[in-house]
């Protein structure tokens, strides 16, 4: 691997890019607080496993994610307990121990950043079985349908970024000493972006006076958007689009070899999201948590189209809880709602409401932990044990007792 020593390790899988993203933003928001002075990797962890069908699990969750999202839930119910997690991860944990305590023990991090709930067990797992001396910190990326497996009390401490987050976890059994609510790591590009809206769209050269739709279907281009696309601009001839395809080449290139009106912008994958949303007077996108947090920071109404997999519904129900926007699952409540939120009154209504809706600061406040958990590391602790003690992932004969 050749890889070395840092401050914090983050430990990740590519499974979907909320967790990369979660990563890349608490990275960000580490070098501001620290002012570049501290060091930081980020490793997918799950490619280190060498066990069949985890190893390829970013490629996999494409897939499950689109073509077989009924197997997807199917999995999601079956996993969703203690036991199963146990099992899986203790048979896992047998083909992954060798990479990932290599890992460990070439970054020698104070503080693993975990911000993938099949992640934090392995390198707990190493950490005790070596006695190396550094913090785990699990940051959730999901806001309300958690899935078991975050839940796992062999952290030093759970971020989570809900209170429905927080209770869920409570009453699964982690105790609140382990836990604390920072809002989601949402990059500070976007809190800190400085321009209104006017200066947003004079940046992006758009018509200033316009109402302008922002669309996206996260970072692989899922769902319908191009038939969106093409319902809204013949519903609203005057409105301003801008449609970000991600990934998705071929819907990019479709929907501009089809011709588009001038009124309409299309983008492929970005980097200036903040400045897209800021230009912007709703956002249109499905309900995954990352472009739905970016937009709610940005005190933008969402239109949620659809719910990838059973981690996502309950994004849904907090957006309409707190009146933050509206669930729209067809294209033509799509149109109908575009026309609501053009309604100066409904409009203002929900500004008012997004100003207090969610922190801002989530990723600077992860950050200030990851630092303050660093302290806690104890120094004398530096010299790793090789030796190879029995495993303990909540007791593999207990958990296969349970199966007979």
């Amino acid at each position: 691997m050749g890889n070395a020593p840092v401050d914090v390790l983050f430990a990740i899988s590519d499974t979907g890019g909320g967790h990369r993203s979660a990563a890349v933003a608490i990275a960000a928001a580490l070098d501001q607080v620290s002012e570049g002075k501290l060091t930081w990797q980020i490793e997918d962890i799950l490619k280190l496993t060498d066990f069949p069908g985890v190893r390829s699990a970013p490629d996999l969750y494409d897939q499950l994610s689109t073509r077989w999202l009924r197997l997807y839930d199917m999995t999601f119910q079956l996993t969703n307990s203690k036991w199963p997690v146990d099992l899986l991860s203790s048979l896992v944990f047998v083909t992954a121990r060798r990479n990932i305590t290599r890992l460990l023990l070439e970054t020698r991090p104070k503080v693993v950043v975990v911000t993938h709930p099949l992640v934090h067990r392995f390198v707990c797992a190493v950490r005790r079985l070596h006695r190396l001396p550094c913090r785990v910190v699990t940051v959730v990326t999901d806001l309300v349908s958690l899935h078991a497996s975050w839940t796992y009390p062999g952290v030093d401490l759970a971020i989570v970024p809900t209170d429905e987050a927080y209770q869920l976890m409570y009453r699964r059994g982690m105790r609140p000493t382990k836990m604390q609510r920072t809002g989601f790591p949402v990059h500070p590009k976007f809190a800190d972006y400085s321009g209104d809206l006017s200066a947003a769209r004079a940046e992006l050269d758009l018509d200033p006076q316009r109402f302008t739709i922002l669309l996206t279907a996260g970072g692989v281009g899922s769902g319908r958007l191009g038939e969106l696309v093409v319902a809204i601009e013949r519903a609203y001839p005057d409105a301003q689009l801008l449609v970000v395809t991600g990934k998705n080449r071929t819907l990019r290139d479709d929907l501009i070899a089809a011709g588009r009106p001038d009124t309409s912008h299309i983008y492929g994958f970005v980097q200036n999201m903040e400045v897209l949303m800021a230009a912007s007077d709703i956002v249109v996108t499905k309900a995954g948590p990352g472009t739905l947090m970016e937009a709610l920071v940005m005190r933008k109404p969402v239109l949620l189209t659809e719910a990838v997999g059973m981690q996502e519904q309950g994004n849904i129900d907090f957006v309409l809880n707190y009146e933050l926007g509206m669930f729209c699952p067809t294209t033509e409540r799509i149109v109908a709602a575009v026309s609501d939120l053009e309604d100066p009154e409904r409009y203002q209504a929900t500004l008012e409401r997004l100003r207090h809706s969610v922190p801002r600061d989530g990723s600077t406040e992860i950050a200030r932990i990851a630092i303050e958990q660093m302290s806690l590391v104890r120094e004398s602790s530096t010299t790793p044990l090789l030796r190879r003690p029995r495993l303990r992932f909540g007791g593999l004969k207990r958990v296969l007792r349970k199966l007979r």
